[in-house]
Parts: C-alpha cells; sequence; structure tokens
C-alpha cells in the first residue's frame, strides 16, 4: 500500500473541513478517492463529530417538489414497485417492461423530478428492466411501505398524498395503468344483412390483487366521471375494465400508451 506524507494528508483534511467533496480533493492531490474516504471519516472520529447524509428528501426538509412527476410515481410505485429498507440497503424500485424504453425514462424522469439528489440506476433482468433510486428517504415519500406484499395489507393514502392526487388525477391514473394496466383490442363478429362482419373496439385493464389499491383506481376514475365495471375472471376480481367509447377516448388523450 502506498503511504502519503503527513502534510499529504493534513493538506486533504483541511480541504474537505472547507466543504470540497472527496472527488474533488482525490483530484486535486492525487490521492485514490478511498483513501480520502477513509481520511475523511476519521477525521471525523477524532472530532467526535456524527456525519449525517445530506438528503433533499421533501418531508425531511420541508421543500416544495414536483407534485405531477410525484402523482404519476405514486401510481406507478402502489402498481410495481417497491422499496427495499435495512441498515445498508434503501431503494425504491420499479419494475418495468425490458422493450417499453419509454416507459423506463418516465420512471427515471419522475425520480428524479420528486428527489434529485440519490442516485438512479437501471439493473437488466430477465424479461424487465429495474429501475433504482438509492436513499431511505423514499420510505418518506411513500408511507405504504410495510413488510409483506402490498395485497397483504391494507393500503391507504395520507392526507398530503390525497391531496396530490386530487389535483393531478390523470397522472395518478397514468402511474397506475402504466404499471398494471394496458389498452387492449377486443373483436366480436355479427351478422349483418345475411354477412357476418368482425367489429373491434379497444379498452382499457387495471390489473391488481389488491382491493386497496383497486379502490383508489376506481375512486380517482369516478371522481373523474369515467364509467368502470369488474371483470372477473376465475373468480377472481382483480380486473377493472374501462370500455365505453367516450371513456377510453377521455383515457387515450390523458393516459398515453406504454411503449
Amino acid at each position: 500500500m502506498k503511504q502519503h506524507s503527513p502534510s499529504l494528508r493534513e493538506r486533504a483534511i483541511e480541504l474537505m473541513r472547507q466543504g470540497v467533496p472527496n472527488r474533488e480533493v482525490a483530484e486535486h492531490l492525487g490521492v485514490p478517492r478511498g483513501t480520502v474516504g477513509w481520511w475523511r471519516s476519521e477525521d471525523r472520529r477524532a472530532r467526535g463529530e456524527v456525519y449525517r447524509q445530506p438528503t433533499d428528501c421533501p418531508r425531511c426538509t420541508g421543500r416544495d417538489f414536483d407534485h405531477v412527476a410525484y402523482s404519476y410515481l405514486l401510481g406507478l410505485y402502489l402498481g410495481d414497485g417497491h422499496i427495499v429498507s435495512k441498515p445498508k440497503q434503501n431503494h425504491l424500485s420499479i419494475f418495468c417492461n425490458a422493450s417499453q424504453v419509454g416507459l423506463i425514462a418516465a420512471a427515471e424522469e419522475a425520480m428524479r423530478k420528486v428527489m434529485p439528489n440519490p442516485g438512479v440506476g437501471r439493473h437488466q433482468k430477465i424479461g424487465c428492466t429495474e429501475v433504482k433510486s438509492y436513499t431511505k428517504h423514499w420510505t418518506c415519500m411513500f408511507p405504504q411501505h410495510g413488510p409483506g406484499k402490498k395485497h397483504d395489507r391494507k393500503i391507504t393514502l395520507a392526507d398530503w398524498q390525497q391531496e396530490i392526487v386530487d389535483a393531478h388525477p390523470w397522472e395518478f391514473l397514468r402511474g397506475l395503468i402504466h404499471s398494471d394496466g394496458c389498452r387492449i383490442t377486443n373483436w366480436t363478429t355479427r351478422v349483418v344483412g345475411g354477412e357476418r362482419k368482425r367489429y373491434e373496439y379497444p379498452r382499457y385493464f387495471f390489473t391488481n390483487k389488491s382491493d386497496c389499491i383497486r379502490h383508489l383506481y376506481t375512486d380517482t376514475l369516478d371522481r373523474l366521471g369515467v364509467t368502470w365495471t369488474h371483470c372477473t375472471r376465475h373468480g377472481n376480481p382483480y380486473n377493472i375494465s374501462v370500455a365505453r367509447k367516450q371513456d377510453v377516448a377521455l383515457l387515450d388523450v390523458h393516459i398515453g400508451p406504454k411503449y
């Protein structure tokens, strides 16, 4: 291991105490970043300083944040998201179809707009892409986090979350549909004038095992005047259908395709 002179270490500590980031100190002095980080840690320990990682969490700092992006991200989280909250591992994950690059980019953008400071990355898995943002403060933004699967526990929105959803309902629905929904084209045939003709009609489906999350979805549809129906399959009431022509057209305007 290369030994560095005491004067070099003292210079590094002096710069760090002035607020210069580790990376810049390392580049300026030609010292590995790991070494600079260790010097900083040792200096803090010697001075009895307790390190608290800086955060831009809106709930902890009281700062304003992008409510439109949050409403969309909330929908994504309730659909295909989860939070890992452990002493040495904290992140929000949104799972996206690997072929839907637009959805992946939208998930990343929403994370960065709500909390710009945490790092955001992509992890490829079989058939999907996991979009991850690393900070323990996502549990502050999503108090629905808890042990076990979301459909096995009660899911309700905090008052401040409901206010955001009420102000930006279409973004909330867009997040839910982009995660656990789809737009499909059904078809049927009818005999007209002695000739059998094929008729196609689009509809939106939202599928989620959680009664609570489905109610959040349908309550929002109700407030927007969108007609919906249960579409039970194999005895399971997990599917919500929007099929009326005018309602499908309205969702087409506000939701947009998953791509």
